[in-house]
């Protein structure tokens, strides 16, 4: 198979599977259920569009309606599955994060690189809540703001990641946000030569993290992996000389486990 990614317009683009993936992707915590104008709406589909899109979901058993509300209903969960199942290294990944949040008592992730965000597919998380919102395997962050964001745009080939830094847009969610390109690429560079990102409260309040690369025996990047903590409760030096080198041990197991 050609490695080009197909564009709409192409040949060989489904515009209708396309489009069918966008609704079922406009649902969300935010809006778990809906109706058909708002649908269209979330989608810039018009209403007789949506309508077929959403009326073949319900076909299917991929949404249910009641009323003039539609929902999500658990088939979805049949797409996450096959994603994991087809990564049998995900349960020997999900006990080392599990050691670190009985050994240190913090939440630790694997996420992967999806566009402009990280997804979360592997999660320890400790007892304390870190965010104002529930994170968990799914959850979408943007990849500027996170520490395994910047870790994973450090692993990108060059053209990919000038074509990120061109489209991407920065905005302040804490006075501590990088809101400069050229201070985001500084640290994405950064990234790469040290092999490991840290990031102190530019998405979040409180939150600190750090993150390094994930690789299976063959070189396979499988991710990035985290730890991520309080601010107020772990400081910079206890990041970098106990959590960062307990990180790099987990990637180095994984990286021989992964075959």
């Amino acid at each position: 198979m050609d490695e080009q990614i197909l564009k709409p317009g192409d040949r060989d683009y489904v515009g209708a599977l396309a489009s069918g993936l966008e609704v079922l992707q406009a649902f969300g915590a935010d809006h778990p259920r809906m109706t058909l104008s708002e649908v269209a709406a979330r989608t810039d589909m018009d209403r007789a569009k949506a309508r077929r899109f959403l009326l073949t979901l319900h076909a299917l058993g991929f949404v249910k309606r009641t009323g003039r509300q539609f929902e999500l209903t658990p088939r979805v969960l049949q797409l996450g599955y096959a994603y994991q199942a087809s990564n049998q290294y995900r349960a020997v990944i999900q006990q080392y994060l599990e050691d670190i949040t009985a050994e240190l008592g913090e939440s630790s992730s694997l996420a992967v690189l999806d566009g402009d965000d990280v997804v979360y597919v592997v999660r320890s998380a400790a007892r304390h809540r870190l965010m104002a919102i529930t994170l968990s395997v799914g959850t979408r962050l943007p990849a500027a703001y996170t520490s395994m964001g910047r870790v994973l745009l450090a692993q990108l080939p060059q053209n990919e990641l000038e074509t990120y830094m061109d489209r991407i847009q920065l905005e302040r969610h804490t006075l501590s946000s990088i809101t400069e390109k050229n201070v985001l690429r500084e640290e994405i560079d950064k990234a790469r030569n040290l092999g490991y990102a840290v990031l102190d409260q530019e998405l979040d309040l409180g939150l600190r993290s750090v993150a390094v690369p994930a690789y299976s025996a063959s070189g396979e990047l499988l991710g990035a992996l985290n730890i991520s903590t309080n601010a107020a409760r772990v400081d910079m030096d206890t990041l970098l000389n106990v959590y960062l080198p307990r990180l790099q041990i987990v990637a180095d197991r994984i990286r021989q486990a992964a075959r």
